[in-house]
């Protein structure tokens, strides 16, 4: 969601007159988008402040966006003086009037969370590599007890279908052959249809499908409870919806995820998970992990292992708890040593590179569609994504943006080699 939203600031300044500076060293304006999930995400921002200051003591103007100026503008306005502007997630689409003020001297905050959304304000798309995000959904109502994103994002919003299935248009038109769908419970979305009718992501889904240009659909990221019958049963029907789906657990233990508010257990996560499949058997799925939750016990970390023994997931993303102001899990009590966090981690992270190295392995020998997104480092290698969303690489006649028909020949724990068979641009 932050490349999205940095995209979206980019094309913003565009429009002011301003283009790209290729390295930074010589920007007029450096815009850090941030993001406050974590503490070590949260202090590198004032590290790079740092690092912004030349060798002459000058210093490009500055400008601190997304989560972290939501939470902390005040503070980042008294601990970073060279900072000129801090504006919120909801309300970066006033920048320009942000910038105006500040080339004149000014310091300005601009954390509002206002009624008209930024979406409305932005430019049209206008350029897209061959994958693109797209945001349908913002904000979060599950206040799980770690997580600061519902106090810096807000409630759950959906965007209007017609803005979304326009918007998917224009990247299509300027050159996206692959559209994530991005929220913060994207599968929360729901919308009413040109017809007026109620639909979720499914529906959405199924109208950007027709989308005769659009060659694959993705979403991220998902809560259990959301995981809607018509959604999963998209999963079996509807062909350019890739066989991928990231979703969380954050734990496998029920007396933890009842203590981060989770509002499942790891059995209806798993049943969930089994009519994923049932659907859709060549699936591969992916989750989020936290290790030392507060009063973790190690019999309850053991049950986390036991979840990610019984799924075999091939991709997944793992984080030692990390305490977030303002948030219930900050204050609880039984904190875990951060050295009971680094073992737990090591343990699981064994047990995840176990997995996805498994699950690369049984990959070797099946022939696939890859959408070209890059050159690789060796002259005629191609880097692209397999239908799994693993990165494959290979040589031949091809071009950024191509689909081309290729066989995986080996693996490795984080990419697949493949052969070209047939050069496509379906």
């Amino acid at each position: 969601m932050n490349v999205y939203d940095g995209d979206r600031m980019a094309e913003l300044l565009t429009d002011q007159g301003l283009s790209a500076a290729p390295e930074g060293d010589d920007a007029d304006l450096v815009v850090l988008n941030t993001c406050h999930i974590r503490e070590k995400a949260a202090e590198k921002v004032y590290s790079d402040i740092g690092r912004l200051r030349r060798d002459d003591g000058t210093a490009p103007l500055i400008a601190v966006a997304g989560c972290v100026a939501q939470a902390e503008g005040e503070e980042i306005m008294a601990r970073a003086p060279s900072v000129r502007m801090v504006v919120g997630p909801q309300a970066y689409h006033r920048l320009p009037e942000m910038l105006a003020d500040a080339t004149h001297g000014k310091r300005v905050t601009d954390t509002d969370m206002p009624l008209e959304t930024k979406f409305g304000a932005l430019p049209s798309r206008r350029r897209s590599g061959p994958t693109a995000f797209l945001t349908v959904q913002e904000g979060c109502d599950k206040f799980c007890t770690y997580c600061v994103v519902p106090y810096t994002r807000g409630a759950e919003v959906s965007r209007p279908f017609a803005d979304l299935v326009d918007e998917a248009q224009r990247l299509v038109e300027a050159g996206a052959r692959e559209i994530t769908l991005l929220g913060q419970n994207v599968n929360a979305w729901t919308g009413e249809d040109g017809k007026g009718r109620t639909i979720g992501l499914d529906g959405l889904i199924r109208a950007l499908a027709a989308l005769p240009d659009l060659a694959r659909i993705r979403y991220t990221t998902s809560h259990p409870n959301d995981m809607t019958d018509a959604l999963i049963a998209a999963h079996g029907e509807i062909d350019k919806l890739m066989p991928y789906l990231h979703l969380p657990v954050q734990s496998g233990n029920d007396r933890v995820l009842k203590a981060m508010n989770r509002s499942h257990s790891a059995e209806s996560y798993l049943k969930v998970l089994e009519k994923v499949r049932a659907a859709r058997p060549d699936i591969a799925l992916s989750g989020d992990f936290i290790v030392g939750f507060p009063g973790e016990s190690d019999a309850e970390f053991d049950d986390t292992l036991k979840i990610v023994g019984q799924v075999g997931y091939a991709q997944a993303f793992s984080f030692k708890y990390s305490p977030r102001p303002g948030t219930p899990a900050a204050t609880m009590d039984d904190q875990i040593p951060a050295d009971v966090m680094n073992e737990r981690l090591q343990r699981l992270q064994d047990a995840l590179n176990r997995d996805q190295m498994a699950f690369n392995q049984a990959s070797v020998g099946k022939t696939c569609a890859i959408l070209i997104e890059r050159k690789g480092r060796h002259p005629g290698q191609w880097l692209g994504k397999s239908p799994w969303l693993q990165s494959v690489h290979f040589e031949g006649e091809a071009a950024i943006g191509d689909i081309v028909t290729v066989e995986l020949t080996s693996a490795g724990p984080n990419s697949l080699g493949a052969r070209l068979l047939q050069p496509s641009h379906a």
